[in-house]
């Protein structure tokens, strides 16, 4: 899940490596990031510095908006680093499974109340209807109901 950064590679200089994604990392502020000094915060910057620093090819990093500006370590020629970049939001890996809605539910904690009787009779309460309250699937019905009358 998630979705990859899309990554463009620009012109640079030797030793260097630039970036260009289609997110913007630090607004309208510039970030630095060395090799050996701690990277602090959880911003997209830092995570992406951190990333690309952890690689063991990186003396650092500059950031500025979408632009990433990497100083590549001697001897490296940073194969590679644009996938750091792109798999920055994806959390799905190959090997791994995705857990279904019906999984999630079934570890939740029964709640101490009991559930809710469905709206159309004396049955368990779906998972929608245990998530979602009432007010706001009445809300729901109503601008479906209008849309329904409009098209």
């Amino acid at each position: 899940m998630g979705q990859q950064v899309a990554v463009t590679v620009l012109p640079s200089r030797q030793g260097e490596l630039r970036f260009e994604a289609n997110r913007n990392f630090t607004g309208m502020g510039h970030e630095n990031y060395r090799a050996g000094a701690p990277v602090v915060g959880n911003t997209p910057s830092a995570v992406v510095a951190r990333r690309l620093l952890d690689t063991g090819h990186v003396d650092g990093v500059h950031v500025y908006g979408n632009i990433i500006d990497i100083q590549l370590a001697r001897g490296s020629d940073g194969a590679g680093l644009d996938g750091v970049v792109r798999d920055l939001y994806q959390y799905w890996l190959p090997d791994r499974e995705l857990p279904t809605f019906d999984d999630t539910a079934t570890d939740a904690p029964a709640e101490s109340g009991g559930t809710a009787p469905a709206a159309g009779g004396g049955g368990a309460a779906s998972a929608y209807e245990q998530r979602v309250p009432e007010t706001l699937r009445q809300r729901s019905a109503a601008a479906l109901a209008r849309w329904r009358a409009n098209h």
